[in-house]
C-alpha cells in the first residue's frame, strides 16, 4: 500500500482491459489517476465505481490538441503530473502481404503516433513536477517474430525505439525522467479475446495460438506497471521489460503450472 502515494498519473485506454487493471492497482497504492478513452460509458462508470481519486477524460490519443488539453487538464485539476501510462493500442490481424494500409495508418497512430505525442507533451509537465516516470507498453510483438499481426508489431516495435531514445534524451539534458516499457504477451483482455476469436475462424491460424493456460492475466503487466510507476524502480531507465513467462527466450518451451 501507498507505494504510488500522492503520485498523478494519466493511464490511456483505461476503461478496460489493462488499462482498467493499472487503474484499480494505482488507486489502491495511493495514486491519483485520470483515465482516458474513447469509451465514455465504460471509462465513467470505472471512476465512479473506484471514487475521488480518478476522474474520467474523454480522449482520442490520434488527436494532438487533445492531448495538449488533457495535460493541461490533469496539471490544472492537481497540480502537476507524475506518472503516464501510454497504454491505449489495437490490433488487427494482418501479414506483411495481407494487411491494407489503412489498417497499417490506423494501428500506427493509435500506438506510435500517439505514445510519442503523449511523451512529447507529458515531458514539460513532469519537468515542472521535479520528476516522472513514463511506461509505453510495446508487446512480444516487438521483439519476437509474430507474422499474423505485421503493423501492430510495427507500432510497437517504434514504441520500443522511442522508449530508448527519450530515456537518452532526459538523460543527456538532465531531466529527471525515466521512461520504459513493457512487452508483454497474450494477456487476457478482451482485444486479446477478440483478436483470438478472429484467428480461431480459421483452423490453420487457431492451431498456431497459445493455449489458454499460456495467457497471462491483467494484473501480471499491471504490478509491473506499478514498479516502474514507483520509486522502487529510480534507478531503472531505457529499458524494455518482457512480461511473458520466458516465451520471448524459449518459445513453446516454458508452461505457466497449473
Amino acid at each position: 500500500m501507498n507505494r504510488l502515494k500522492d503520485k498523478i498519473a494519466i493511464i490511456t485506454g483505461a476503461s478496460k482491459g489493462l488499462g482498467e487493471a493499472n487503474t484499480r492497482l494505482f488507486v489502491a497504492e495511493g495514486a491519483k489517476v485520470v483515465i482516458t478513452d474513447i469509451d465514455t460509458k465504460a471509462g465513467q462508470a470505472l471512476a465512479h465505481e473506484l471514487g475521488e481519486n480518478v476522474t474520467f477524460l474523454y480522449q482520442d490519443v490520434r488527436d494532438e490538441q487533445g492531448w495538449k488539453t488533457l495535460i493541461d487538464d490533469v496539471v490544472d485539476l492537481h497540480g502537476g503530473l507524475d506518472v503516464l501510462v501510454n497504454n491505449a493500442g489495437v490490433v488487427k490481424p494482418g501479414t506483411i502481404e495481407s494487411q491494407t494500409m489503412d489498417e497499417y495508418d490506423f494501428i500506427m497512430d493509435v500506438s506510435a503516433r500517439a505514445t510519442f505525442m503523449g511523451c512529447k507533451y507529458a515531458i514539460p509537465a513532469m519537468k515542472a513536477s521535479g520528476s516522472g516516470s513514463i511506461i509505453n507498453m510495446a508487446s512480444l510483438a516487438s521483439i519476437q517474430g509474430v507474422s499474423r499481426v505485421a503493423a501492430y508489431s510495427a507500432a510497437k516495435g517504434a514504441v520500443q525505439a522511442l522508449t530508448i531514445n527519450i530515456a537518452g534524451y532526459c538523460g543527456e539534458n538532465q531531466i529527471d525522467v525515466r521512461c520504459n516499457c513493457l512487452n508483454p504477451s497474450s494477456i487476457d483482455t478482451p482485444m486479446v479475446q477478440n483478436i483470438r476469436a478472429q484467428f480461431m475462424q480459421n483452423p490453420e491460424e487457431a492451431a498456431k495460438l497459445a493455449p489458454k493456460g499460456e495467457i497471462g492475466e491483467p494484473n501480471d503487466v499491471g504490478h509491473a506497471v506499478v514498479f516502474l510507476a514507483s520509486d522502487e524502480s529510480k534507478f531503472i531507465n531505457g529499458v524494455s521489460i518482457p512480461v511473458d513467462y520466458g516465451k520471448s527466450i524459449l518459445p513453446g518451451l516454458f508452461k505457466h503450472p497449473d
